[in-house]
């Protein structure tokens, strides 16, 4: 029922910006948590940035503030990640996911449900 599909992914030279985005459907809850997670191989899933979608507000992962911006569209229900100033150690895959209740925002398994991915590729 809930879907989650994230775009915007590529191969990008260090110091380049990229936007991803997630757009939802489905969604029947009355407040909820959007969130980004990346992972590199043989790397655990890390939390990057999350949104409360009803008050707006954000959180960031220390290695990305400053750098990634995560911002919400109420009327697409779409939610992005604005990335600049990239790095190599930023090549990951990038999942959106949605947390239905209150846990550790930072926790993967804190999450229900979780989009495809979309690849980000930062070369030197």
């Amino acid at each position: 029922q809930v879907q989650l599909v994230e775009s915007g992914g590529g191969l990008v030279q260090a110091g380049d910006s990229l936007r991803l985005s997630c757009t939802t459907s489905g969604l029947t809850f009355s407040s909820y948590t959007m969130g980004w997670f990346r992972q590199a191989p043989g790397k655990e899933r890390e939390f990057v940035a999350a949104l409360s979608w009803t008050s707006g507000t954000t959180y960031y992962a220390d290695s990305v503030k400053g750098r990634f911006t995560i911002s919400r569209d109420n009327v697409e229900n779409r939610v992005y990640l604005q990335m600049s100033s990239l790095k190599p150690e930023d090549t990951a895959v990038y999942y959106c996911a949605l947390r239905s209740r209150v846990s550790y925002i930072s926790a993967p398994g804190s999450y229900d449900y979780w989009g495809q991915g979309t690849q980000v590729t930062v070369s030197s």
